[in-house]
């Protein structure tokens, strides 16, 4: 099983979208074994984005990222972090496809509302540094064989 990270971006937060993210993932049959609020320090939001560092944008991310609470999640499954990323849509929410969380409620790239991990080595290292492992959980849904066979 694979495991990811997302984050429900403090425009998500503050738009009352934690509990709709967090249901279209779900619903679509990844394991949520990790959660919780926090307010990002400019330190570890430094450490996260920086592999923009140096970019025009980079800045205002961390301005926007630290401004005001996220959610951290972890979520499992099989090919989770492409089926993350396709639920969350492109990062350019006017260019999401139709039916994924960036285009039903975001317009503006830089307020898009999640991010998620983009590949194993990116997600494992992001894990590590929002949660420890004694704060994920492994755990059977009764559901799992009607999801994953």
């Amino acid at each position: 099983m694979e495991r990811t990270l997302v984050i429900v971006k403090p425009d998500g937060v503050q738009r009352g979208l934690i509990g709709e993210i967090t249901g279209r993932l779900e619903r679509r049959g990844l394991k949520l074994v990790g959660m919780k609020l926090m307010q990002i320090s400019r330190e570890l939001a430094e450490t996260h984005y920086s592999v923009h560092k140096g970019k025009p944008f980079y800045d205002g991310l961390i301005t926007y990222i630290t401004s005001a609470p996220v959610v951290v999640q972890v979520w499992e499954g099989p090919n989770a972090i492409a089926a993350v990323r396709r639920t969350l849509g492109a990062t350019n929410p006017t260019e999401a496809n139709p039916g994924t969380i960036r285009a039903d409620y975001g317009l503006d790239v830089e307020r898009n509302l999640t991010h998620g991990s983009d590949g194993p080595e990116t997600a494992a290292r992001e894990i590590a540094l929002f949660f420890q492992p004694e704060e994920l959980l492994t755990w059977s849904r009764c559901t799992d064989p009607w999801i994953l066979g």
